[in-house]
Parts: structure tokens; C-alpha cells; sequence
């Protein structure tokens, strides 16, 4: 039995102690990633505007649901393969040279933006900025001590190099 309780009383500090440090980090950050691509500006637009493609370039992305344009410009909602769905509207659109995606629904652990910017260098680069926010402190501290900032774009950044049939390099 003492060693239920003691088994028990670390648990309990251990949680506490990662509320704790996720308490203290920052509820925002900003992350940058970029690839090169031999590909043209426009054929990146083409694909990361592509709504229903995705599921087809996009590993993780099940499927893909068009919503109604906010503002004017896209909105949609991605369901990954774990059934999680997330909406997205796009609040900044540069064909073909930038675009500004951002989380849609404030009920959710996390939430933030996606600046996407294609600038020509005899192919293109492919630059994502994230101002993303993590409101639980929990998934602050597991973003910031077991997951990676940069872990969704790099997924992301592999994905159009994959369509391409191309080596992508990531670089901050």
C-alpha cells in the first residue's frame, strides 16, 4: 500500500509540476520554416489553394469540407486521419505570392495563423510563418518539451515536394 502512495504522490507532482512550466511559457510563438521548390510560383499557389487536392498530396489531411467564404475568401474545414477536425479561413490572399491563413474556431487548445509566402528564385521559395497560440498550459509545456514548432511545417513543406516529385530541404 505505501507504494501505491507514493506512486500516486509522484504522479500527482509530476502533473503539477508540468501545469506548473506550462503555465509560465508563453501562450504565443512564432515559427518559421521554407523549402525550395523547382517549380513556379503559380504551380505552388495552384497546390496550396487546391482545397479539394488535399487529401491527395497531404499526408494527414483525411478529407477536406469547403464552408462558406469569410469575408470573401476561403474557408474550409481539414478532418485528419484521428477524425480531429479543424476549421480554417483565409484572411490575406496575394496570388501568387501570399497568403494568410488562420484557425477558426476559438474553442480549441490552439489556435494562430499561417503566413505563406512564394517568392521566385528560378524555381520558388516556399516560406511559412506561424503566429500560433497554446492556451492550455499543457499543451504548452507538451509543445514546447515534446513536440516541435517546426514539426507540422516540415510535414507541410515535404508534402508539395512529394507531389513534385522533388528533395525538398527545409531551412529556418
Amino acid at each position: 500500500m505505501k507504494w501505491f502512495w507514493l506512486t500516486l504522490a509522484l504522479l500527482v507532482g509530476l502533473v503539477v509540476l508540468v501545469v506548473t512550466i506550462g503555465a509560465l511559457l508563453p501562450k504565443e510563438h512564432v515559427a518559421t520554416r521554407a523549402a525550395h521548390f523547382h517549380q513556379p510560383p503559380a504551380a505552388i499557389w495552384a497546390a496550396i489553394t487546391d482545397l479539394d487536392a488535399f487529401p491527395s498530396w497531404r499526408p494527414g489531411v483525411k478529407s477536406v469540407e469547403r464552408l462558406p467564404d469569410h469575408n470573401g475568401l476561403l474557408a474550409w474545414r481539414e478532418v485528419d486521419n484521428h477524425g480531429q477536425a479543424i476549421p480554417f479561413e483565409v484572411v490575406v490572399s496575394a496570388p501568387p505570392q501570399r497568403l494568410v491563413a488562420r484557425i477558426a474556431d476559438p474553442n480549441l487548445p490552439f489556435g494562430g495563423t499561417w503566413t505563406y509566402e512564394i517568392r521566385a528564385t528560378g524555381g520558388c521559395e516556399l516560406r511559412i510563418t506561424e503566429h500560433g497560440e497554446v492556451y492550455n498550459p499543457v499543451f504548452r509545456f507538451m509543445s514546447r518539451f515534446v513536440f516541435d514548432n517546426h514539426s507540422t511545417m516540415d510535414a507541410y513543406l515535404r508534402a508539395p515536394g512529394q507531389k513534385f516529385g522533388e528533395i525538398v530541404t527545409l531551412e529556418d
